[in-house]
Formats: C-alpha cells, structure tokens, sequence
C-alpha cells in the first residue's frame, strides 16, 4: 500500500482541491500505476478524481452510480445542487459561460488574458494554464447585465458568497474571478451549446460584460462540500425577476 496515495486523497479531503503542479498531483496525472492505486482506493468509497487540461486544479467527485444513493432520486436533488437556490444555480450557470468559455476559448488558440493576439506558433506549444488565460467580469457589470433576473442586489451579493465559500469563484475588490471548482465541477460538454443556444442565447449575441484580466494568484484552499452535484445545473433556466 503506497503512503503516498493516502496522503493525497486525504489532502484531497481536508483542501477540497489542488494545484496541477503540486507535486503528488503531478506525479498522479503521469504515472499510470500511481493512477490506478488511487483510483482503486477512491472508486472502494464511491469517489474519482476530478480533472481536466483547462483547469489548474484537481478535486475529488463522487461516481455517478453513486449519486442517486447518496442524493436520492434526480428529479429531487437535481434543482438543490450544494444547497443553492434557483436564483443561486442560475448565477453559477451565467458566471460559467461568461468567464470558463472565453477562458478555453482563449487556450485552445494559446492567447493570454493581457494578449490580444494568437501565437502563429502556439499549436506547438503547451495548453495555456488557466491563471495565463483566465479573465475576471467586474461586479457592476454582472448587476447590470442580470440582476433584475437574479433577485437583485441582496439576492447577488448573497448567492456570490455562497459560490466563494463553495470554491466556484473568487472575489477580487470589485472583480469576480474563476475559483479551483468552477471549470472542474461543471460538464462543459453538456452545458455549452445549451446555454449558447438556449437560456443565454441573447446574452451572447450582444456586447460581453466588461472582463479584466486576473492577476497570478494561487487559490486558497476552502471548507468542504459534497461532490458533483452541480452539474445538474444544465437543465436550469434563469429564473423570473424577484
């Protein structure tokens, strides 16, 4: 039994989440058998590792079949995803789309967030990390563009404190920022051509809401929370004004 796959998945537990160039996460993305004894050792208590190229961070999920037991039936946990509103669901939901889109967007064409350009050269070099690509949205400009359709002020201010405790963002002054779980806990394949297309569509056919680049900082650790449940947030609209 490897010591060092106890001591990740409990980091894992105690944090909530990890950089990518931590030195066991490394290890686990690229060594294969290091990767199958933690998979072995999470999968016993119904949990997996969470991770993808976009993000700068890992975290821990439970398996799908293990949903329902621990939530009960979808159509019961499905709308009350980390204890948050409907209102609260459909603000992850617009910060999502406005700040995780454009982010890969900018990665996939190795464009940093203070560049304006592409790199003729960049598809031979490595995806962009997400602190090199992320851009944050100004409060005000969020208040203006969706508070009326998410409970105004006191609504907002109260369901963004809730996603920062949560480690979906982060609050910067006046400026809201992706946090560690905002590109890993949210299933982008599912959720982009219907918010593009459906309950967003209009957002993305006019002017984006003012974007600011975000300032290399690593993410604190925060409390924490239950698993994967927020990917369920695809079948949410926003909800009726207040």
């Amino acid at each position: 039994m490897n010591d060092d796959s106890q001591i990740l998945i409990a980091r894992l537990l105690t944090h909530q989440s990890l950089r990518r160039d931590d030195k066991l996460v490394k290890r686990v993305l690229s060594d294969e058998q290091f990767r199958a004894e933690v998979d072995a050792r999470l999968l016993a208590t119904g949990l997996k590792l969470l991770d993808n190229v976009y993000a700068d961070h890992v975290t821990l999920a439970l398996h799908r079949a293990i949903e329902p037991k621990i939530f009960g039936a979808r159509d019961i946990w499905q709308n009350n995803n980390f204890g948050l509103s409907r209102d609260g669901v459909a603000l992850l939901v617009v910060l999502w789309a406005q700040i995780i889109l454009p982010k890969r967007e900018r990665q996939e064409s190795h464009v940093h967030a203070d560049d304006d350009q592409n790199d003729m050269f960049g598809v031979e070099k490595p995806l962009p990390r997400a602190e090199d690509t992320s851009i944050g949205i100004a409060y005000k400009a969020l208040l203006a563009d969706f508070g009326d359709k998410l409970g105004k002020k006191t609504r907002l201010d109260m369901n963004l404190g809730i996603l920062a405790k949560l480690g979906f963002i982060e609050r910067r002054g006046d400026v809201i920022v992706e946090g560690p779980l905002l590109d890993l806990m949210m299933d982008t394949d599912l959720l982009k051509e219907r918010i593009i297309n459906g309950a967003l569509a209009d957002v993305f056919k006019r002017s984006p809401a003012q974007m600011i680049p975000v300032p290399r900082q690593a993410a604190a650790p925060e409390p924490e929370h239950e698993p994967e449940a927020a990917d369920s947030a695809a079948d949410t609209e926003l909800p009726d004004e207040s």
